[in-house]
């Protein structure tokens, strides 16, 4: 149990994929303006690795060898195409928004990585863990980018006013900086710094 655990819980920080690993940064570039198009990508992501890893684990021991990258992307491209299809059919704005981004989660390097990684060489239920684990460790990782960057560079959480109108008539004003992908960088090199920090300081 306690290595179930392990594999859900240790890429959310001391294996994440994005701050650790540093995987996945083009994604996280172009998606975290908006907390809500975040959240979807971060959930679509999610899926497709816990899925994936759990199919290529199921598969592994007759998959030859010379092929096993050809049938890895099979795998993962069916997934992406009928999760972009479900996000058509009942998020359509936010697929809008996410444009060819949800494509392109057929070359992260998470969900190949895990593939190879892990998948390859161990059992279904320890594959689906970990696929699950660093989803999620690449979600929470979109979900604060998102939110500092919306927050501060909108004044805004899911698209609503939650800075008080109040601070604007006094001067507060949106840093426009923060909805420039440049900044996405600069909030994760920030997630780094802080957990770089706390791991040295043990």
């Amino acid at each position: 149990m306690s290595q179930f655990k392990k594999l859900l819980i240790e890429p959310l920080r001391k294996a994440n994929p994005i701050t650790v690993l540093v995987l996945g940064i083009c994604s996280c570039l172009a998606v975290t303006a908006q907390l809500k198009p975040a959240l979807v990508m971060g959930a679509s992501v999610t899926v497709v690795t816990a899925l994936s890893n759990l199919i290529i684990s199921l598969l592994r021991k007759g998959i030859p060898a010379r092929i096993r990258i050809i049938v890895q992307l099979v795998v993962v491209a069916t997934l992406v195409i009928l999760v972009d299809q479900f996000l058509k059919a009942f998020v359509y704005d936010v697929s809008k928004q996410l444009s060819v981004f949800v494509g392109l989660i057929i070359t992260n390097c998470i969900v190949m990585g895990r593939l190879e990684a892990f998948a390859m060489s161990h059992k279904p239920w320890e594959s689906f863990l970990d696929g699950l684990g660093n989803g999620l460790g690449y979600s929470l990782i979109l979900v604060i980018v998102a939110f500092s960057r919306e927050l501060f560079g909108s004044g805004t959480l899911f698209g609503y006013q939650v800075v008080p109108q109040s601070f604007y008539e006094a001067g507060y004003q949106n840093n426009g900086l923060m909805i420039l992908p440049p900044m996405a960088l600069v909030v994760v090199g920030v997630i780094i710094w802080i957990n770089n920090s706390k791991t040295e300081s043990k």
